[in-house]
């Protein structure tokens, strides 16, 4: 029986990074949506980074995987979509913690930074850390709260 789908996506630099942790998750029994990149030529990462982030936002699914070169840009396109919650991580701590109070729905590895088996690692983690809710739930409900018409700058 298959455990949730989780829909992963990367650039070019993270195509490898991709592949393992794509057959990792489908060998602990998660199905898995792959939006691409399908192989190491040069592609702009925003396009992949949008369509992971889209199908959170919108309720596809529940949790994604993005991974680029260093994971920062994959972390700043996703968190642009409402009700995501995109943790770019690079130790277990980060990823426990990302579930633990923030309740990270995208978890972003830097595919030029971490190495195959530390990213296998902190996918476990993260997928096996629930939300502890309480008053981190209060914390994010602010998130949700806050009204962008009044952050123009001016």
């Amino acid at each position: 029986m298959k455990k949730e789908t989780i829909v992963i996506g990367s650039d070019h630099a993270a195509y490898q990074m991709k592949e393992t942790i794509k057959s990792y998750l489908e060998i602990e029994g998660f199905a898995v949506e792959d939006a691409g990149t399908l192989g190491t030529d040069s592609v702009d990462y925003p396009d992949f980074g949008i369509k992971v982030a889209s199908a959170i936002s919108s309720g596809k699914y529940n949790r994604g995987i993005l991974m680029c070169g260093t994971g920062l840009g994959m972390s700043m396109v996703a968190n642009r979509f409402p009700g995501v919650r995109a943790a770019l991580c690079g130790d277990m701590f980060s990823a426990v913690m990302s579930r633990q109070h923030n309740d990270a729905n995208i978890l972003v590895l830097g595919g030029r930074v971490i190495g195959d088996v530390l990213a296998k690692e902190i996918v476990k983690a993260w997928l096996k850390t629930e939300f502890d809710g309480g008053r981190h739930k209060n914390r994010l409900d602010k998130f949700d709260r806050i009204d962008f018409s009044r952050c123009s700058g001016k």
